[in-house]
C-alpha cells in the first residue's frame, strides 16, 4: 500500500511510527521536520519515543 505525506500529496518516503499511528512523510518535509526537532533540542527524546523507519 503506498503512502502519502501528512503534509502535502507527495508519495511518502519515509513512515514515523508512535503507539501503533503511522504518518507518511514526504522527503522535504521529513528534514523540516527534523531539523524543527535538532532547534527544539528534542531529537533525543525524540529517538527514545518513536522508531522511524522508510516507508514500504
Amino acid at each position: 500500500m503506498d503512502m502519502n505525506c501528512h503534509y502535502c500529496d507527495q508519495e511518502a518516503a519515509f513512515a514515523a511510527e508512535s503507539d501503533g499511528l503511522k504518518v507518511g512523510l514526504c522527503e522535504e518535509h521529513f528534514r523540516e521536520r527534523l531539523q524543527e526537532l535538532a532547534e527544539a533540542d528534542g531529537l533525543e527524546t525524540l529517538k527514545e519515543q518513536v522508531n522511524v523507519d522508510r516507508a514500504e
